[in-house]
């Protein structure tokens, strides 16, 4: 069975490469520019969520992942911070992201975080 993906970015382009080298990788993507997914977790049941941090809305994709983490519900599903901020790192420690990936990316070290975190 393929693993789930539910990806949700700030820009369009990304989200379409990100979707495309993820599903050429053999995984199932839910792609959004917003939160919409989130939402229909219990539904998708993803096996990781990859969120940027300046994705349109009220939040930011750390407080996202902050929720998400602090659910009973949730807290066992993978996430991982994306962003442009050099102090990614950080935030996904304090919002406890299972990981990162600082923009702009390699797309060989992205698949990389993806699988180790799946």
């Amino acid at each position: 069975m393929k693993k789930k993906v539910v990806l949700i970015q700030d820009n369009e382009d990304i989200l379409d490469i990100m979707e495309q080298v993820l599903e050429d990788e053999g995984f199932d993507v839910t792609p959004s520019l917003t939160t919409e997914p989130i939402d229909k977790i219990d539904e998708i049941e993803p096996d990781v969520v990859i969120v940027d941090d300046h994705i349109k809305g009220n939040k930011k994709g750390s407080q996202v992942i902050e929720e998400l983490k602090s659910d009973a519900e949730t807290e066992d599903v993978s996430a991982v911070l994306t962003s442009t901020s050099p102090d990614v790192p950080k935030k996904a420690k304090e919002c406890k992201a299972d990981d990162y990936i600082e923009k702009p990316f390699d797309i060989d070290h992205m698949i990389d975080v993806v699988i180790k975190n799946t």
